[in-house]
This record gives C-alpha cells, sequence and structure tokens, in this order.
C-alpha cells in the first residue's frame, strides 16, 4: 500500500504522516519491497500472525469490512477474536481514506447508495434511538433521508421505495453495505448471495442489486459523510418541533 501511495506521487514525509510512522520507516519498506521479515524476538504471537497476509491481500484490493474478512479467515481456520482483527486493520485505515479521495464517476441514474445511520435524541423527553436511511444519486450526489424505527426489511425497503418517489424515478443499481436485509452471504471469490425480498423488489422496480467490495466502486464521496449532514438536519428538525 506504500508503494501505490508513492505511485501516486505522495511524498515519502506525507505516507509516513498518513501511517502515524517515521519517514525512515517508509523508506526502509520502499527499500524491502515487501513487509519486515518475521517478528522481533520479544514480540507476542498472535492467533492472527499466520492470517495477516491473507488480509494485507484483500485490504489492498479493497476489502476494509472486517466482517467480510474475519469470515474469510475463519474458512482458512482462524479461531481468534474479531476484536483482534479490528486492532490489526485500524492503524492501516488512513491509506483507505486517501484511496477514497480518488475521484470515481457515475453516469447519471446509474448508481444509488443506500446506508443507515443513527441518532439518539429525546422524543417526548423520553431518550430514543432514531435510525435513518440515507440514499444518494452516485452521479449528482444528492441524497434523500428518512427517520425509521428500526432498519428491519420493511423499513429499509420502505426508505427505497420513497426515495425513488422522492427523486422521480429508480436508478439501474443500488448500491448496499451487505446488511442481512439485503446481502445474506458475501464471501471473496464467490457470488453474492442477495435477501430474496430484497431481489423481488429489485425485480419489480427493475434495479439491479451491487453489494459493496464486490466488484463496486463506492462514489466519489462516502455516504458516511451525507450521514453526518443527515444528523445535523434531523437534529434541526428535532429541535424545531420542540419549540
Amino acid at each position: 500500500m506504500i508503494q501505490e501511495r508513492i505511485r501516486q506521487g505522495v511524498y515519502v514525509k506525507d505516507v509516513a504522516a498518513e501511517l502515524g510512522v517515521h519517514p525512515r520507516t517508509v523508506s526502509r519498506a520502499l527499500k524491502r519491497g515487501s513487509s519486515p521479515p518475521g517478528q522481533r524476538p520479544a514480540a507476542r504471537k498472535s492467533k492472527l500472525d499466520r492470517y495477516k497476509p491473507v488480509i494485507d491481500r484483500l485490504l489492498a484490493a479493497g476489502v476494509w469490512n472486517a466482517a467480510v474478512i474475519l469470515r474469510e479467515i475463519e474458512e482458512q481456520g482462524y479461531s481468534g477474536q474479531a476484536s483482534i482483527l479490528r486492532d490489526y486493520i485500524r492503524p492501516k485505515r488512513p491509506l483507505r481514506q486517501a484511496r477514497a479521495t480518488v475521484r470515481f464517476e457515475t453516469a447519471p441514474g446509474e448508481q444509488l447508495q443506500n446506508d443507515w445511520a443513527k441518532y439518539r435524541t429525546l422524543i417526548a423527553g423520553r431518550a430514543q434511538e432514531v435510525h435513518f436511511a440515507v440514499n444518494t444519486l452516485g452521479y449528482s450526489r444528492r441524497f434523500h433521508f428518512v427517520a425509521m424505527a428500526c432498519e428491519d426489511a420493511e423499513h429499509t425497503y420502505e426508505s427505497l421505495i420513497q426515495s425513488f418517489e422522492y427523486f422521480g424515478g429508480v436508478t439501474g443499481e443500488v448500491l448496499v453495505d451487505n446488511q442481512k436485509t439485503e446481502v445474506i452471504s458475501h464471501r471473496i471469490g464467490a457470488a453474492v448471495e442477495y435477501n430474496p425480498r430484497f431481489l423481488e423488489l429489485a425485480a419489480h422496480y427493475g434495479f439491479q442489486p451491487r453489494a459493496a467490495g464486490h466488484g463496486a466502486l463506492a462514489p466519489r464521496a462516502r455516504t458516511s459523510g451525507w450521514c453526518a449532514i443527515s444528523k445535523r438536519t434531523f437534529s434541526c428538525a428535532i429541535e424545531s418541533s420542540k419549540t
């Protein structure tokens, strides 16, 4: 991944800043042309050690979903905790953010990205967690969000239907983030198994389902950014209703 950033024209010192290491560490890695050979003598062994090359290959291929990676290495014999895997991935995430800045354009009407976010607020004097779906057009980045009581299948599909009505049409495909209401199984190297009910919805409205990370490139801005905007918008709406 360091070599990838250097090929993109990023300076060594900037790559080091992204990774939180000294520039000499980056220079040594470039000189080696590979990961460090073995561990330091005093380093503790981890159940994850033998699977790190597999994890690194998945990360380099753009697979950053810890649940997907966990399933992949569990099939190869990993028996450790998911928290160990997340701790290993976390320091590498700045590289993922840097890769996300590469612009990827979709044609008008080609793609809509579906995602969920949560917001805890006071409703009628009681603290409640509100779920809201954010559906974003890949070309214009226009988005529609709607608050729901939960993230089950009915509310997920209803949010998509409301978005189609709001935008006045249906996109060619809908990009989803592997939630069980839409994706039952998503393993590297295998076909995605979609929820039958989601496939019925797709057939009825005429769009192609697409699971994130399975031959699908994300639009030029991450939905999480629009989730943050939607949270502020939703928060303002709640405060207005109180007054």
